[in-house]
């Protein structure tokens, strides 16, 4: 591992066998870029970041993967979007997917194979999630795969719900030639949403749970009530395939876990695949939503992989 000082920021990386992984711990526990190295000497961006990203508006940034806590997508309060309903009763600002892609955090350790990072919430942070808790990320890094854990830690007199994920920025298509068309996902799920202005859930029926990229009515849906741990994509052909697992040991995992595919531009050099507690909006609907009582802990996690 080693440590770069870049545009004012300290990142961190990590060489792994054919693989490496470029961080910012202290600026949302950002993970900003996995690149592979191929047999033929060529590299592949697994996950994206831009070559010219505004550093000034880190948070911001269309690349690595943006943590999303306490919850993930767009908050809504009867209708109004920005607020939700706390465990005491009263309503209370929650920007989109939270506020932990933009906070500080404390490294708390790194070493050869990854990293662990404390938030350390603002007083936005604290008027939107005013609790006594312990958020941390803890990265696991490998040769061809890695793994996420977000733990929340309960320090307060009641319980705390929460409910968090990834945001993902795949590469996409990362071949020369190809197009979104040749790419296609498979996600084993039994309902699948789209988020209505609302704040609403409006189920799609019937859907493709195997489907390919190139749909532009794919993008900003929600698949759930899965069947399985496992997403996966990747050419046409079936080879080099992408898979994301919710991890079962965690305490978090339930069939109303998520996957979110999302694109912001017909000509987007990505294209994201998102693993998520529950969809969005959860403190409303309660559907993938899960508390941490007084005293206690829970922990999200998933895995990346080369399949």
């Amino acid at each position: 591992m080693e440590t770069i000082d870049h545009e004012g920021l300290q990142l961190h990386r990590w060489q792994i066998g054919p693989s490496s992984y470029l961080a910012c711990p202290k600026k949302g526990a950002r993970l900003m870029n996995w690149s592979l190295r191929m047999a033929d000497g060529s590299v592949r961006d697994v996950i994206h970041w831009p070559e010219e990203p505004d550093y000034a508006d880190f948070a911001e940034v269309r690349g690595g993967n943006p943590v999303l806590f306490p919850f993930c997508g767009r908050s809504y309060r009867r209708g109004k979007q920005g607020g939700w309903k706390g465990p005491d009763g009263a309503v209370r600002p929650m920007p989109q997917h939270g506020f932990a892609r933009g906070s500080k955090f404390e490294i708390v350790s790194t070493n050869e194979q990854g990293f662990v990072a404390e938030l350390k919430p603002d007083d936005a942070a604290r008027e939107a999630y005013p609790y006594q808790y312990r958020f941390t990320v803890r990265y696991l890094f490998d040769a061809l795969s890695f793994k996420v854990y977000f733990r929340l830690e309960n320090f307060d007199e009641r319980p705390l719900p929460w409910s968090a994920g990834h945001h993902f920025y795949f590469t996409l298509p990362w071949h020369e030639g190809l197009t979104r068309k040749d790419y296609r996902f498979q996600i084993p799920a039994k309902k699948c949403f789209v988020h209505a202005p609302d704040g609403s859930l409006d189920l799609i029926k019937p859907f493709d749970k195997e489907s390919d990229f190139g749909r532009a009515e794919n993008s900003d849906r929600i698949f759930t009530k899965l069947r399985d741990n496992l997403a996966k994509f990747g050419p046409n052909n079936g080879e080099e395939d992408i898979g994301i697992r919710f991890l079962k040991d965690a305490d978090t995992y339930s069939q109303w876990n998520a996957f979110v595919i999302w694109t912001e531009a017909e000509d987007s050099p990505f294209y994201c695949v998102e693993p998520w507690m529950g969809p969005p909006n959860g403190p409303e609907h309660r559907k993938g939503l899960h508390t941490v009582k007084p005293g206690e802990s829970a922990e999200f996690g998933v895995e990346v992989a080369l399949l």
